[in-house]
């Protein structure tokens, strides 16, 4: 088995980590920090807005089982890609939202959805950036796995439930057993 990555911004890292987790093949799902001038950048210091840092989810998944195509469109249908370095009431240029990509056949298959996929969803222009991967700097342990371990945190009831809650209606057939 052959596993690819994605990386994806699309607001707190919170939210997208939640989602892509309740995929059929996705392996694993580290929330983390990357597209940022910064090293070694932590929460603290991304949320000042002063590293360059997106709050992103970096996914492991197997392509004979969920593609990236699909991933694209499961993440046009779960964040706003019409707002500019937001997501809800996270503001700054962390929660923006960004595709980096991790080989040019994946920088192409993103052009390609941003322009002919997200408008299918999305009356608004679409904002998201698609640039390529940078250095990923995993966040503290306290961020992973957040949403299964803190299901009953008021942002997780608030915020992550309803994303959930659209996952399941626009993408039931691709979610693993237990979602």
């Amino acid at each position: 088995m052959t596993f690819e990555k994605a990386t994806f911004g699309a607001g707190c890292f919170w939210c997208v980590e939640a989602v892509f987790q309740r995929l059929k093949g996705v392996d694993k799902v580290v929330s983390g920090y990357m597209g940022g001038h910064t090293e070694n950048p932590d929460y603290r210091s991304i949320c000042s807005g002063t590293t360059g840092h997106a709050e992103v989810a970096q996914i492991t998944f197997d392509p004979s089982v969920i593609s990236y195509d699909t991933l694209l469109e499961v993440l046009w249908t779960t964040h706003d890609p019409t707002t500019l370095n937001r997501q809800g009431h996270d503001r700054g240029t962390q929660y923006r939202s960004a595709i980096f990509y991790h080989s040019e056949d994946q920088a192409e298959k993103a052009r390609r959805s941003k322009e002919k996929i997200a408008p299918k969803y999305w009356d608004d222009p679409i904002v998201t950036e698609i640039t390529e991967v940078s250095q990923f700097y995993p966040a503290e342990a306290y961020h992973q796995d957040y949403y299964n371990n803190n299901p009953r945190q008021g942002y997780c009831r608030a915020v992550i439930n309803p994303k959930l809650s659209k996952l399941r209606q626009k993408h039931l057939s691709l979610l693993k057993p237990e979602a």
